[in-house]
């Protein structure tokens, strides 16, 4: 399972073609049908990973992936620094709602808690396996991404508060987890080099080279934004284009740096935030559009990569270690770390249920088989493509009858106003 090199012959270039006349097609025909696809739980992702596993199968596939390992690494985290950039300004959202929605106790208790729970039941499942390549996969697996059932998070019929956590959680857990998973990788790949004090300084320079990069561009960019708007000199356009340079801008200024694009562009978001908010609500639709379109084409690679992964089968060890990250490892944490607040029991119920896995997941499976060696890479690989799988199942068969029956409950259960404490 190596990628391939990159060739500029007429056969790679007919293969290019091919896949952006499927992936664009196939764009159009969704468009045009998501509402209803989306009332029988069929989303976009769905489609477009189960595209990828229809044309990237058998002996002659009518789409290959062929692409160089280094330039579909860099692509992949271009899609995951847009994802974090896009995902930090969203919590902008939430500001009207009045008091704390359980961030802190969701990301600094219940996520810290589902990673150990998940690396605890990769030792159980998957007994010999190293501890570092356990903690990788757990890492992996457990980020959220709330893509799978973005129709749930925008129903009405769920109460607000309940979403917000939700989208909160979403928005900063794989920011959070970014810089842990590259130092855990490093520490597979140097297990015979660097040192882990090296190793662990090494990624601390990274965090810090990429809060500064973050913090000196997202700021500089608020201030010009704002400028541009206020004198007049900025149309609303040009203002989108600024939101949609500004992660890959931010990425590519940290890694010429020696800096961690991901944290670089998440850390960029928040400081654009608030200025985005007061440009206009459409300052960040291009940048979002753009994310999206990017998240699509990774459910298209998942999809080809999950034909590979499970070309030789799937064990029972895989699919059990699945479903116990997505409900024992995910349910349990974040129950008891809302226990205590003004949450009801039905809302922190449907909190540690909906712990969809996504893009995130995906983009981080794809890092760690370019960089891991190649029998620790088809794991993390095989592990990330049951559990997403699962997810999608799980989670988008179960949105619509959870929004019904919160729907049916009485209106005084349903408060969409957070006053719960963190």
């Amino acid at each position: 399972m190596s990628p391939p090199s990159l060739s500029l012959s007429s056969a790679a270039l007919r293969v290019a073609v091919i896949a952006l006349l499927v992936l664009m097609s196939l764009l159009l025909l969704w468009s045009l049908v998501s509402d209803r696809l989306a009332r029988w739980s069929v989303t976009a992702p769905i489609m477009f990973a189960a595209t990828g596993i229809m044309f990237s199968g058998g002996d002659d596939p009518l789409v290959m992936l062929d692409v160089d390992a280094h330039t579909f690494q860099r692509a992949v985290e271009l899609v995951l620094a847009v994802m974090l950039f896009t995902d930090a300004t969203e919590a902008r959202d939430y500001v009207r709602l009045r008091g704390p929605v359980g961030g802190v106790r969701l990301l600094g208790i219940a996520l810290p808690v589902s990673i150990g729970l998940a690396v605890l039941a990769g030792a159980l499942v998957f007994p010999g396996t190293g501890w570092w390549l356990l903690t990788v996969t757990a890492l992996v697996v457990m980020p959220m991404d709330l893509a799978p059932v973005l129709m749930f998070l925008r129903d009405r019929r769920v109460p607000l508060r309940a979403r917000a956590a939700l989208n909160i959680e979403g928005g900063f857990n794989d920011g959070l987890i970014s810089p842990l998973f590259v130092f855990c990788v490093a520490n597979i790949v140097s297990a015979e080099g660097d040192s882990v004090a090296d190793l662990l300084l090494s990624a601390l320079k990274g965090a810090a080279y990429a809060t500064i990069v973050g913090t000196v561009l997202g700021y500089l960019a608020s201030r010009l934004v704002r400028w541009g708007k206020e004198s007049g000199w900025a149309e609303p356009a040009g203002l989108r284009f600024a939101g949609l340079a500004l992660p890959f801008l931010t990425y590519a200024a940290s890694v010429l740096l020696g800096g961690n694009g991901f944290v670089a562009a998440f850390v960029a978001g928040l400081w654009y935030a608030h200025t985005a908010s007061e440009a206009g609500g459409d300052a960040l639709d291009l940048v979002q559009d753009a994310s999206h379109l990017m998240a699509l084409a990774t459910w298209y690679v998942f999809g080809a990569l999950t034909t590979e992964a499970f070309s030789d089968g799937v064990s029972f060890g895989v699919v059990a270690y699945a479903f116990l990250v997505l409900t024992v490892a995910r349910f349990v944490p974040v129950v008891a770390s809302l226990t205590g607040t003004s949450f009801t029991r039905a809302e922190r119920t449907v909190i540690g249920w909906f712990g969809p896995r996504g893009v995130t997941s995906i983009v981080f499976a794809v890092l760690a088989y370019i960089e891991l060696p190649e029998s620790d890479a088809n794991f993390v690989v095989k592990v990330t493509a049951a559990t997403v799988l699962l997810s999608v199942v799980l989670h988008g068969v179960t949105a619509e009858p959870v929004a019904r029956w919160f729907a049916r409950r009485p209106r005084g259960e349903q408060p969409n106003t957070a006053s719960s404490t963190a």
